[in-house]
């Protein structure tokens, strides 16, 4: 029986989704991969072309609340930040947690002036989260 994962970040917009991504791509159908937020921020257009630039495809992915989970029982809830990691919804209490903060891609890029350098902290994140996730089991 496949376990279910959930990642879990503020928004939903960006670390969640890439992590949602490359344990679909890394692990296939051995598990149930899902990403949320405390909050829905929309899929952060950066994230998708990153994400792109390593081979996948997570444009169809939605920002979705953690509560649309409620119905699931999930086997380990993965935090991919702080907030999420102190704010998780009570109802994910008695589900194993993992937190493995990473870095917040939009916030590092905010102050870079081009664009092209504005993709270097969401590939580092990217690349950080692929390494976190390459050799993960439950």
């Amino acid at each position: 029986m496949q376990k279910n994962i959930l990642f879990l970040c503020t928004g939903n917009s960006c670390r969640s989704q890439m992590a949602e991504g490359w344990m679909k791509h890394l692990h296939g159908d051995a598990y149930n991969v899902y990403s949320a937020g405390i909050e829905t921020h929309g899929l952060n257009p950066t994230a998708v072309k990153v994400m792109a630039e390593a081979g996948i495809d997570i444009s169809g992915h939605k920002s979705v609340l953690a509560t649309d989970y409620k119905e699931i029982s999930f086997d380990v809830v993965i935090t991919v930040c702080g907030h999420a990691d102190e704010n998780c919804p009570v109802y994910l209490g008695k589900t194993r947690k993992i937190h493995h903060g990473f870095d917040d891609p939009p916030r590092l890029a905010r102050d870079i002036e081009d664009e092209e350098g504005k993709l270097e902290p969401f590939r580092r994140v990217r690349d950080e989260i692929r390494d976190y996730l390459k050799d993960f089991t439950l």
